[in-house]
């Protein structure tokens, strides 16, 4: 059944999309917004940070699509993680993934509030998420095709706005010129402090922040089986990550600490906003916050996108007849029931807004970012059985395998080690461990149907 159904998903998502959804998924508000808390904390040994969650990421998603491209029939990865780790596990997985997408739905349409109100200060602050939370529940049950133009274009604007300031960092560079906070030069990078001026210590608690800025980067791995040539988009846009990540993170990092010292980056405020400020360049500030707009829409709407395939994929393989109602495809061939359930679900930040102070919210985007992590391990750990049940070489094999799956592992086991240090995300990390372990006991009551794959 779950292949019949698989089979009539629309496959309207082209080429260009997919990259730009594999942009998007790694440019978001972690590094509009957080990279002035992440610059705060380590200074410039963060872009060393960036890149080493960069080298994680590049072995991770080639896990993935050796996985994807293994078997093209399948809906998503999580079609894997059930092939080889169990259904059970697939169930787990799938309801974790979908609560991280929910609760980081909830921080973004939350987060438009606030946007807008940087125009409109006396406009209600959930009247905005609540419009934004509308339309992109329209745009995703009309069809697949216009969810992915929706995600080309806000990522597009992020792209444009970050290569924008990258290009107009270096020609300030070679003309070293003076701005309100010093002089341009590359020498700010390690004449204030050194480069790790915060030591070891800073450098360390900084990586909760750039793992949180790759958040969503799997999900390209929900996209296969509404792709259009499958076999030719997914590995090109997997490929093409390093690139991305040495562009648009690091690149963006060098050009704002280079343009003024690093000492003058706030931690509370986009480091974005800061330099077209310290520029003296007229309605910078408009211009940054509609980038910061639409690139929180942006997240909601690949929001709305997995936490609909999620729970339709999740509905066909339960034996909760509640659930399996949502599994039914529109006429234009769009899990619209399940996506039509996770709006509603995620609509719930539109009333809260009001009533819960901020603490809250960055509790759930913690425990969101450990449960990615979940998500992440267990995309690895299928990956690894896989490789046991097939010993001839894949046209897409993943690089230094078995090396590059255990230095994932290792890599986000030091991150919840990290989290652990600090009170308030070691409660979110405790949190995260008990959600975890509760849908794993209810999984193994319920259960889930074995499907052939």
């Amino acid at each position: 059944m779950a292949t019949q159904t698989d089979k009539q998903l629309a496959r309207n998502l082209k080429g260009r999309h997919i990259q730009l959804m594999a942009i998007g998924g790694t440019i978001g508000t972690g590094l509009f917004l957080g990279a002035g808390k992440a610059i705060h904390a380590a200074g410039p040994a963060i872009i060393l940070a960036y890149l080493l969650c960069g080298l994680m990421c590049f072995f991770l998603m080639r896990a993935l699509g050796e996985l994807l491209m293994s078997d093209l029939t399948q809906h998503s990865f999580l079609d894997f993680v059930g092939r080889y780790l169990g259904p059970r596990a697939a169930a787990v997985t799938g309801w974790t993934y979908w609560l991280c997408w929910v609760a980081l739905a909830m921080a973004e349409v939350t987060a438009v509030g606030v946007y807008v109100r940087f125009w409109w200060p006396n406009l209600p602050q959930w009247l905005p998420g609540l419009v934004i939370l509308l339309v992109l529940w329209a745009v995703n049950l009309i069809s697949v095709g216009l969810f992915g133009e929706a995600e080309f274009w806000f990522a597009l604007i992020k792209v444009v706005a970050i290569l924008a300031l990258i290009a107009l960092g270096a020609v300030l560079l070679i003309g070293r010129v003076h701005t309100a906070a010093g002089t341009a030069t590359l020498t700010n990078l390690w004449t204030h402090g050194g480069f790790f001026p915060r030591g070891v210590g800073g450098f360390i608690m900084a990586f909760q922040m750039v793992v949180f800025s790759f958040t969503g980067i799997e999900l390209v791995g929900l996209t296969a089986s509404e792709t259009r040539d499958p076999a030719k988009t997914i590995p090109s846009a997997i490929n093409q990550l390093p690139v991305r990540i040495i562009l648009f993170y690091v690149g963006a990092l060098v050009v704002i600490m280079s343009l003024s010292p690093w000492t003058a980056v706030s931690a509370d405020r986009s480091p974005f906003v800061q330099v077209f400020q310290t520029l003296g360049i007229p309605g910078g500030a408009d211009i940054i916050n509609f980038v910061v707009l639409t690139a929180a829409a942006s997240a909601c709407n690949s929001g709305l996108y997995s936490t609909g395939r999620l729970l339709f994929s999740m509905a066909i393989t339960s034996r909760d007849p509640h659930l399996h109602r949502l599994a039914k495809l529109s006429k234009r061939q769009v899990p619209a029931r399940a996506i039509t359930a996770s709006t509603a679900v995620i609509a719930v930040a539109v009333g809260l807004n009001y009533f819960l102070p901020a603490a809250v919210f960055t509790l759930v985007a913690s425990v969101a970012t450990i449960s990615f992590l979940f998500v992440w391990v267990m995309i690895v750990l299928a990956h690894l059985a896989f490789k046991k049940t097939r010993p001839r070489r894949p046209t897409f094999a993943a690089p230094l395998y078995p090396l590059g799956d255990w230095f994932v592992l290792a890599f986000l086991a030091m991150i919840v080690v990290i989290m652990m240090l600090a009170r308030d995300t070691a409660i979110a990390t405790l949190v995260a461990g008990a959600v975890i372990v509760g849908l794993a006991v209810w999984q193994g009551r319920t259960g889930v149907k074995h499907t052939k794959n």
